[in-house]
């Protein structure tokens, strides 16, 4: 197991784009994950302050964390991902560092629900529970246990139905 790391987050800059394109070329074994990214930037689901990095103590971006806009049925929702940390910085704590800084910008912005598809061992660290106990489906096959959301503030009602991703996750 690698080093835990103390990790500095923030959003992304202009000057991260390629070492954000980086991380996911080296997280993902295609480099859809890292397209899709860039596809996001231009897209209206894009948030600016939502896209985050974890910065190693050498000024390294090695992690990753984005939310975009999505919907359920007609409510607005975010989705994580991708989320990717550089192969040699795994297991370091960068992942998680750059997962709870977005998800503590989406709160910070009165943010009140994220999904996510993810894996089922890694995402409930952060609060993740199946989005089906709360009556949110995909509009796609998945395992039911890899399908998640956060409720961001547990005194706003929860949407029900069906996430609708933005265009460029293709679903």
């Amino acid at each position: 197991m690698n080093k835990p790391l103390a990790w500095t987050t923030r959003p992304e800059t202009a000057a991260d784009i390629a070492a954000i394109r980086e991380v996911n070329l080296g997280a993902f074994p295609t480099p859809s994950e890292a397209d899709l990214v860039e596809a996001l930037r231009s897209d209206p689901a894009w948030i600016p302050g939502l896209s985050l990095v974890a910065e190693a103590p050498d000024g390294t971006v090695a992690g990753f964390a984005l939310l975009t806009r999505c919907h359920i049925d007609d409510a607005p929702a975010l989705v994580l991902g991708p989320c990717a940390v550089l192969p040699a910085r795994q297991r370091t704590g960068a992942g998680s560092a750059a997962i709870r800084a977005a998800l503590d910008a989406a709160r910070a912005r009165g943010e009140n629900i994220v999904t996510c598809l993810g894996h089922p061992d890694y995402y409930p660290r952060f609060g993740f529970t199946p989005a089906s106990r709360h009556g949110i489906r995909p509009a796609f096959e998945v395992p039911d246990k890899a399908m998640m959301v956060l409720a961001l503030d547990a005194t706003a009602p929860a949407p029900t139905g069906t996430i609708r991703y933005p265009a460029p996750f293709g679903v």
